[in-house]
């Protein structure tokens, strides 16, 4: 099953079910996190999907990002092997987090406008969606309260996340994480699936990682974090990117006004991004 987040012609966001044809039914809720925090959130999608119901074509979505409101969107860095030697480190013994807001998030097909930033980089990434509460979980736990994968881009401003040794504000522009467009339900794959995550800048293959490789797989993932804090449904957690990223390349190459960043994972779907390099500096005095 795969759900989406789309804006309507009222230009307000709401949840849909997309059916195999690639027509969305519309649902009664305002985006795809509101949907999943209701107990029968499973059996709501399912149903709409075999009833009669007023269908939008595919030719007329409009991607919202997928979880607007989430609560907590959470990041783990030096994930992949291949990335973390191309960064220099050692595999590390726990994960590398940082996190972002809700409002970094943006749509599977919107333009990324970046203001203030000239290094601005790609990052590929398998996202895990949260479907169900967990504190202090174990990591069967958390696997089972996985609700789905989806689609994301960590695009990262690397003049100013090396300002300073913590990450966060080079992680944090707003609406520059591109997220979706669908959620594919965890139901639709093995307990412990694999995926091929690809980056693509202007149609050339830059990035290529399979997530079988990842230090901390999903369950392992939220199982940790929820040591912490507790998660809960439509909290979102990027897994880490692979080799590839344009801080690694020899010279670094970063993205350019006009660049099309694409990102994809076959069996979920694919993002589509323009990128808007914008010389407006006065948001960077520094």
């Amino acid at each position: 099953m795969k759900l989406a987040t789309l804006r309507t012609a009222q230009n307000t966001t709401s949840a849909a079910v997309l059916r195999k044809d690639g027509a969305a039914v519309l649902l009664d809720a305002p985006d795809v996190g509101a949907l999943l925090d209701r107990p029968e959130w499973r059996k709501e999608a399912d149903a709409a999907l075999h009833r009669e119901a007023e269908t939008v074509n595919s030719e007329e979505l409009d991607f919202a990002p997928l979880l607007p409101r989430a609560g907590k969107v959470v990041c783990c860095g030096l994930n992949y092997g291949d990335h973390i030697q191309e960064m220099g480190r050692d595999l590390p013994e726990y994960p590398t987090l940082f996190a972002k807001f809700a409002d970094t998030l943006t749509g599977a097909r919107d333009v990324i406008t970046v203001y203030g930033s000239s290094r601005v980089d790609w990052e590929a990434e398998l996202a895990v969606v949260v479907g169900a509460p967990l504190r202090h979980a174990k990591e069967t736990q958390a696997g089972a309260a996985i609700a789905g994968y989806t689609v994301a881009n960590d695009v990262s401003m690397r003049d100013w996340q090396n300002r300073t040794l913590q990450w966060f504000q080079g992680k944090a522009f707003d609406a520059t994480t591109p997220v979706g467009p669908v959620l594919a339900t965890a139901d639709d794959f093995p307990p412990e699936p694999t995926f091929q995550v690809e980056g693509y800048v202007n149609g050339e293959l830059v990035q290529q990682g399979d997530t079988s490789t990842l230090v901390f797989g999903p369950a392992r993932l939220l199982s940790y974090i929820s040591g912490f804090t507790t998660l809960r449904p439509g909290d979102l957690v990027l897994t880490g990117t692979p080799g590839g990223v344009g801080m690694g390349m020899k010279p670094p190459r970063f993205l350019a006004h006009d660049d099309v960043l694409e990102t994809r994972i076959e069996g979920i779907g694919r993002l589509v991004n323009r990128i808007c390099i914008s010389g407006d500096t006065a948001v960077s005095p520094y």
